[in-house]
């Protein structure tokens, strides 16, 4: 396949509609290379330099779509070190990302945030909505930012988001506008959330491909990929009290934790899981080769768990075909 390169806007043209998400219709036309260059053409050189992501991969009309074996609703494997895309199915259907949001949370932490900052954990962090995954924080707790996203990003953990979002933004209205506005400045444009943990909520939604601008992004900080590739994590934090908690998260990723096989000669770099009722069983990855190639592979919608990591290891299987 030919190697496919582009200059994408993160100041977008096309109109993001934030109306509900029902009906999970199409974007028209998400990516068009002549609005992009033209609105690249006009900016000032500080403009390029600082709204403009380069050599992202770009899918083309010819991409191979179809194969019986991948059944999720949406997926994708995306070849980062050449810019190439192998397999794409729907990947601009707006779809609900569950806990693969908490890539965004992790990515607008590790931007604006400190990870030695010391965070007093609030009740906006307590999560009753049934079957929500947490870390099991409590308030009055201290942990450091560090601590906090290692349990965002290992057992999934809804109360983390939102002690994040507090200690970053305020709280979770201005900090879901923190993530928009990333989300925008790299180009996912069929993206719009509306908390740091992926409950559902029908204007909280994004696409396959805005899934890998996102991850693509968040791959460029080291610490994110220490914590993604961790597949336990044992800490001690002070409950409110000031006693000790120790505490041993472990990955929800069963490629990293190896309960599920990667196909021979690739290896996990590890990525985020998410489930609801409405999004589905949903996975997004990094993955390496032999040769250090990176790829990142996203499923969305999957019918259940099982499911997902079939669909997921068949996609993989495409990097050696």
């Amino acid at each position: 396949m030919k190697k496919k390169a582009l200059v994408i806007s993160g100041i977008l043209s096309v109109t993001v509609l934030l109306s509900g998400c029902s009906g999970l219709r199409k974007l028209d036309n998400p990516y068009v290379y002549s609005e992009r260059t033209a609105l690249y053409e006009t900016g000032s050189e500080a403009d390029k330099s600082s709204t403009f992501a380069q050599d992202l991969c770009v899918i083309p009309d010819d991409v191979v779509s179809q194969d019986s074996k991948v059944t999720a609703e949406a997926a994708a494997i995306f070849d980062l070190s050449n810019g190439t895309v192998l397999f794409a199915k729907n990947p601009f259907e707006r779809m609900y990302p569950a806990s693969i949001t908490k890539t965004m949370t992790a990515l607008v932490a590790l931007k604006y945030g400190n990870l030695s900052d010391e965070i007093t954990v609030t009740k906006n962090a307590v999560i009753t909505e049934p079957g929500a995954s947490l870390a099991g924080i409590k308030p009055g707790d201290k942990l450091t930012l560090e601590q906090l996203l290692y349990g965002l990003m290992l057992p999934s953990g809804n109360d983390a988001g939102e002690a994040i979002a507090e200690h970053i933004g305020g709280g979770t209205e201005s900090f879901s506008k923190m993530m928009n506005e990333e989300a925008l400045r790299i180009g996912a444009t069929g993206t719009h959330f509306m908390n740091p943990h992926g409950l559902n909520n029908e204007d909280h939604y994004t696409t396959a491909y805005d899934l890998y601008l996102i991850f693509h992004e968040a791959l460029k900080y080291p610490e994110f990929r220490k914590i993604i590739g961790t597949d336990r994590y044992t800490t001690t934090y002070q409950d409110k009290a000031g006693s000790p908690v120790n505490v041993t998260w472990k990955d929800t990723n069963l490629y990293l934790t190896g309960e599920r096989k990667m196909p021979i000669g690739l290896t996990a770099l590890g990525g985020k899981t998410g489930t609801t009722q409405a999004a589905g069983s949903c996975l997004i990855m990094g993955s390496s080769d032999s040769s250090k190639h990176e790829y990142v592979s996203v499923v969305l919608k999957a019918s259940n768990h099982a499911n997902l990591y079939d669909n997921m290891t068949n996609l993989l299987n495409k990097i050696a075909e």
